[in-house]
């Protein structure tokens, strides 16, 4: 009854954000007045620091610098030598290259909103909506339609002899018209048809019951999330009964490319949210686009950091913003440095305060301090956090901090292979499934000269106006990661070519056997990606952090952030969740830190789509079968 919801909610790693790869939660209100924050604050230049360089720290340095302040000292640092984007990540032939493909889905209205605020088009930005392609040894198992994009004619074909009646009697014309929106899921059921080449109907509509469980499970509170939570997706997917073909040849690769891990080591929970926010919540939540010219960083993160660090905000009722060309006022940005320890003071109030903080900077082995801070966002991963508080004893103290500090990450690869053809494939974007040689891993492959068509010299590391080679002669550069790649890591960079080029590819797409490798480039980052494993979410780190109660001016942001009543509708490893992450960490500890004096302007937060009335429906009517009926399936 559900045929491919899973696949197209759990696409590969796409669904991760920037940083991924970079080196009960609701938020309490302060109990101390404003006048004492007055007299703790005010007269002075108020002094932020940002720890992380992704999504969530460029989320968390935009709202800061654009709050109206007037005087605000604004510090971003990053391990990566150069965090804004403004030098590319070279391989060692001189190619550029980048962490993991990512996809941008609909549903990620903050994001259309910054291409929108840095003057770009999104068509010049993003790639049009793409379909995606599913191989196992069998052949392609599946290609995802662009569900927003569908004609009445592409879906009756799925219906060999009622389809082809319907559609000769509708007549040419009303069968190209686009697919009618449908409630959800029935438009992702009908509009996916036409794409299984294999999975027998029956083991799809094996499905029906993780649609319950998915009303159960994100309709209910907080205690009913938490029981979720203590469950791996496996045994959900027993209690429910999904048919073992299903789970075996298509939902466990599927998560081992969407969540990073086999259903056995990730919780129900997480695993039920990106079923929904990427599948069901509306019939076309699964489109996704791509970067079309190089990186995320040189396409979004560059152009943004350049604002942010010439500029020194907003200013209130409507004035003109103050050019700062000089960087004087503007965002400071401290690549290449490693924060060490964060140092916690108490007030008169009773009340800890984080006031001080050391950091390495790598390039010239000199640590740094910085003092007097009024307010830290930690925009880090789980690697990030653990490294910090193990650095910082003040912090190691509270529960939250070490708790968070204990969570483990995920194992990945990032491969680029150049090709000395042209390869022509059904789709630009593809998962592997079921594949020996990944050694437990998923794996997805992005044909880039497909993406980003327009700018194959560059890809090659050319410049396209020297009058060099002609493009036509360039061949497929393709871009594949491996994710849970543990039992890869351990293999010299030739080897994982060699598998890629020699065994995968070819067996997925057989005009790969055809064509010459000419270039390579691995990187290998272990322990980056965060992972949700049962049990995980009462460890992973609130928004606020200790809470204002305790440590109000320390904030945390991220894609694996728990943001309480400000919870964005996009879920799971997902650069719009991360980037509003930022905001809503910068807007909290502005709230703090600040008095009437400074005009504080929170950062607007644009909300995904409402949901639909279907699974409204449904939450109201579980809510009130499951006060009566126990949840057995859960403990």
């Amino acid at each position: 009854m559900i045929p491919s919801i899973l696949f197209w909610s759990l696409h590969f790693a796409n669904i991760g954000s920037t940083d991924a790869f970079a080196p009960s939660s609701s938020s309490s209100s302060s109990s101390s007045s404003s006048s004492s924050r007055s007299a703790l604050f005010s007269n002075k230049k108020r002094k932020y620091v940002v720890v992380g360089g992704g999504w969530g720290g460029w989320g968390a340095a935009e709202a800061l610098i654009d709050s109206g302040i007037e005087d605000v000292d604004v510090t971003l640092i990053d391990a990566l030598p150069d965090p804004t984007g403004g030098t590319p990540y070279l391989s060692s032939s001189g190619k550029p290259v980048e962490a993991g493909t990512r996809g941008f889905w609909r549903d990620y209205p903050n994001i259309n909103s910054l291409v929108s605020r840095l003057g770009l088009s999104e068509d010049e930005v993003f790639t049009p909506y793409t379909n995606s392609s599913f191989y196992s040894p069998d052949g392609l198992e599946a290609t995802a339609p662009v569900f927003g994009e569908s004609t009445l004619g592409s879906i009756l074909g799925g219906f060999p002899i009622l389809g082809n009646a319907i559609g000769g009697a509708l007549g040419g014309e009303i069968s190209r018209r686009r697919f009618p929106d449908l409630p959800s899921p029935l438009g992702q059921v009908l509009a996916t048809v036409p794409y299984f080449e294999r999975l027998p109907i029956s083991d799809r509509a094996s499905m029906i019951g993780l649609l319950i469980a998915t009303i159960d499970c994100l309709g209910g509170d907080e205690m009913t999330r938490a029981s979720y939570d203590r469950m791996s997706a496996h045994e959900l997917f027993l209690k429910f009964r999904l048919s073992e073909r299903l789970v075996d040849d298509f939902i466990k690769p599927t998560l081992l490319v969407g969540l990073f891990k086999p259903p056995e080591e990730l919780s129900a929970l997480v695993v039920m949210e990106l079923l929904y926010y990427y599948a069901l919540a509306h019939q076309d939540s699964f489109d996704v686009r791509w970067i079309k010219n190089g990186t995320v960083s040189d396409s979004l993160i560059r152009p943004l950091a350049e604002r942010l660090m010439t500029r020194k905000g907003e200013k209130t009722g409507g004035e003109e913003e103050e050019d700062n060309a000089d960087g004087g006022g503007g965002l400071k940005v401290l690549g290449g440095c490693r924060v060490g320890e964060i140092s916690l003071t108490s007030g008169d109030d009773g009340k800890l305060r984080a006031s001080k903080m050391s950091y390495l900077d790598t390039r010239s082995g000199r640590v740094e301090v910085i003092d007097d801070i009024d307010g830290i966002i930690l925009a880090l991963g789980c690697q990030g956090m653990n490294s910090v508080v193990s650095s910082s004893p003040d912090l190691a103290r509270l529960p939250v901090f070490s708790r968070a500090a204990s969570l483990k990450g995920i194992d990945v690869i990032s491969c680029r292979l150049y090709f000395d053809r042209r390869v022509a494939t059904r789709s630009p974007a593809n998962v592997f499934s079921r594949f020996d040689e990944l050694r437990g891993a998923g794996g997805t492959f992005f044909m880039l000269d497909q993406l980003q068509e327009g700018n194959l010299a560059r890809l090659w590391g050319m410049d396209p106006n020297d009058g060099g080679d002609d493009e036509t002669t360039l061949g497929s550069v393709v871009a594949c990661d491996f994710y849970n790649a543990g039992g890869l890591m351990c293999l010299k960079d030739e080897d994982i070519v060699s598998i890629l080029a020699n065994d995968l590819l070819p067996s997925a797409v057989s005009k790969f056997a055809d064509a010459k490798l000419v270039d390579s480039w691995v990187g290998k980052y272990p322990g980056v990606v965060s992972w949700f494993s049962p049990g995980s979410y009462a460890l992973r780190p609130p928004l606020e952090g200790a809470g204002n109660d305790v440590l109000p001016n320390v904030k945390c942001a991220g894609d694996w952030v728990r943001m309480g009543e400000r919870e964005h509708g996009a879920k799971g490893l997902c650069q719009e969740r991360a980037y509003v992450s930022g905001f809503e960490a910068a807007n909290s500890l502005m709230k703090v830190t600040t008095d009437s004096t400074d005009k504080f302007k929170a950062h607007e937060i644009l909300p995904v789509r409402e949901d639909e009335m279907l699974f409204k429906t449904g939450v109201e009517v579980n809510r009130k079968v499951m006060s009566y009926i126990p949840r057995f399936w859960t403990r």
